[in-house]
């Protein structure tokens, strides 16, 4: 049971003052609890890679990190040179500013672009950054995520003014379908806090906690 609920988290450092040998403990600590991945930001890509060879373990990257507002051609480049370094999946930030002013059709461009760029290689998550955006443009998002072919939809970059929330899981999940993955990233730091999102639909959670919550779970009985 254990190992089912570890298989859901994406083991994460994202701090821009991360150092090489926090990205190594990072694998290790991967390594040791069969995470899905490890997520770091594109310049640690190869050091995850090369430190996690021969493991499950995947290297998860941020592209359009955290703002959204680079352009498409950038985040299209940053996915072909994270790929060529060994990520395995993608979490890209969708340009919030177009989804809020209704330019579903730019969203929509970008995200087919990234998805194109790693057709076959790697995984892609769509961040849509729900806690800037109303429940309407979150849904128009995960619809706009779903028909650009992309693999998962992303509450969070943990980053903006609110992280990961049961009702926004739950609301990805009611329209994306039991077909499409949901992540829930953002202030997840316990196993209760894991579980609810588990239970609200996510299929993926992003934690910076990986290894307390499931120390956590190996201390409580009931699981």
């Amino acid at each position: 049971m254990n190992k089912n609920y570890a298989n859901t988290i994406d083991h994460t450092l994202l701090k821009a003052d991360a150092k090489r040998v926090e990205i190594v403990t990072l694998c290790e600590e991967a390594r040791e609890y069969t995470f899905a991945s490890v997520c770091v930001n594109p310049t640690w890509v190869k050091t995850a890679a090369t430190a996690l060879e021969g493991s499950s373990v995947k290297v998860c990257t941020v592209i359009g990190f955290p703002l959204g507002a680079s352009t498409s051609e950038v985040k299209v480049f940053e996915t072909e040179d994270a790929i060529r370094n060994g990520a395995g999946e993608i979490d890209m930030v969708i340009n919030i500013g177009a989804l809020r002013a209704g330019e579903d059709a730019i969203v929509k461009k970008e995200i087919e672009a990234v998805v194109a760029a790693a057709k076959g290689k790697a995984l892609v998550k769509v961040i849509i950054e729900a806690s800037l955006l109303t429940d309407k443009e979150k849904r128009t998002a995960c619809e706009l995520s779903v028909l650009a072919g992309a693999d998962f939809v992303k509450t969070s970059t943990g980053f903006s003014t609110g992280g990961a929330t049961v009702e926004d899981v739950k609301l990805m999940r009611a329209v994306v379908g039991p077909e499409k993955g949901v992540k829930a990233s953002g202030g997840v730091r316990s196993f209760e806090d894991l579980k609810k999102m588990i239970d609200a639909g996510a299929t993926r959670v992003g934690a910076s906690s990986s290894v307390q919550i499931m120390q956590g779970l190996q201390s409580d009985s009931n699981y």
